[in-house]
């Protein structure tokens, strides 16, 4: 896990990553999702929140099919 916070926000355009941030708390990160999603969401764009601590994505934008 980083020092920086548990959850991780990921947000890459064309698979080259463009923008990272770090929360402690999953609702905020989660919060912070939706407002990533309303400014960055385009063709092209992935973001991906993951927990640190635990290893595993939580969700991605758009969704895995």
């Amino acid at each position: 896990m980083t020092s920086l916070g548990r959850y991780h926000l990921l947000l890459t355009v064309d698979g080259r990553p463009a923008q990272h941030g770090w929360w402690d708390s999953e609702p905020v990160a989660r919060d912070k999702l939706k407002q990533w999603i309303g400014a960055w969401g385009r063709p092209g764009a992935r973001i991906t929140l993951t927990d640190e601590k635990a290893g595993r994505t939580l969700t991605t934008w758009p969704n895995e099919r």
